[in-house]
């Protein structure tokens, strides 16, 4: 007889999704004490929206994104650049078995969730929705 998961591959695992909030917590927290010894980054803000996991927990995608979005080409380029200290600063902290190989991503849920709004006020949508309000 077969044993019943939880996880049916849907999505992420609880495993994985709490080792990415604690990877994303600890790189916030280096971002912004300045820890990592980069010209680049030393006088940027960086915002770390969400660390995805993979399900051996060796590889981590970090989508971050530099404070008012300004030149974010050079600020994740330079953060892929590090990635080896980085991802050493990471795991001092954590308890894994394996130091998961880091890639920096832009960040464009802002985006879409701009693009969501705007187009949730457009007047087209304003007008069908004051029309199931009237039904």
């Amino acid at each position: 007889m077969a044993k019943k998961r939880f996880n049916t591959g849907a999505g992420p695992s609880q495993r994985q999704l709490r080792v990415g909030e604690l990877i994303r917590r600890k790189l916030s927290d280096i971002l912004l004490r300045g820890d990592l010894h980069d010209e680049e980054l030393a006088h940027v803000s960086v915002t770390v929206g969400e660390v995805r996991v993979s399900p051996d927990l060796r590889n981590a995608i970090v989508f971050a994104l530099p404070l008012g979005g300004v030149n974010t080409d050079s600020v994740i380029e330079a953060l892929n650049r590090n990635k080896g200290e980085l991802r050493h600063l990471v795991t001092h902290g954590l308890k894994l078995k394996h130091a998961p190989e880091l890639k920096f991503l832009a960040d464009r849920s802002f985006d879409q969730m701009e693009e969501t709004n705007r187009l949730l006020s457009s007047a087209e949508v304003r007008r069908d929705l004051d029309r199931d309000e009237d039904e």
